[in-house]
C-alpha cells in the first residue's frame, strides 16, 4: 500500500508540473518569418497568430500571390517553432519517466 500512496503523491506532482508547463506554453509567444525577413509571424505557444509585419516593398498588385505565400511560410515556421519549444519542455518534464517513443503529452 506504501508504494501505492508515493505513486499517487508522484501523479498529483506531475500533474502539477504539466499543468504548469501549459500555462507557461500558452503564454509563449515565438516569430517565424520568410522572405529573407520580409514578412513575420508573432503567434501564441497555443497557435494563435497575434501579429503580421509585411515589408512595404511587396504591397504591388502583381505581387499578391507571392505575398499570401510568404505569409503562409512565415506562419509555418512560427508553428514549428512553438511546437519544438512545447516538446522540449514536455521532454524535460517526463525525463526519466517510462513514456513510449513518440507518444505525445498531454495527453
Amino acid at each position: 500500500m506504501r508504494d501505492i500512496m508515493g505513486m499517487m503523491g508522484k501523479v498529483k506532482e506531475m500533474q502539477a508540473k504539466m499543468e504548469k508547463m501549459q500555462a507557461d506554453i500558452a503564454a509563449l509567444e515565438v516569430e517565424g518569418t520568410s522572405g529573407g525577413g520580409l514578412v513575420t509571424v508573432k503567434m501564441t505557444g497555443k497557435g494563435d497568430m497575434v501579429g503580421l509585419k509585411i515589408d512595404p516593398s511587396l504591397f504591388k498588385e502583381d505581387d499578391v500571390e507571392i505575398l499570401e505565400d510568404l505569409i503562409v511560410a512565415a506562419h509555418k515556421t512560427a508553428k514549428e517553432r512553438a511546437e519544438a519549444i512545447a516538446a522540449e519542455k514536455t521532454k524535460e518534464l517526463t525525463a526519466g519517466l517510462p513514456i513510449p517513443p513518440g507518444m505525445k503529452l498531454p495527453f
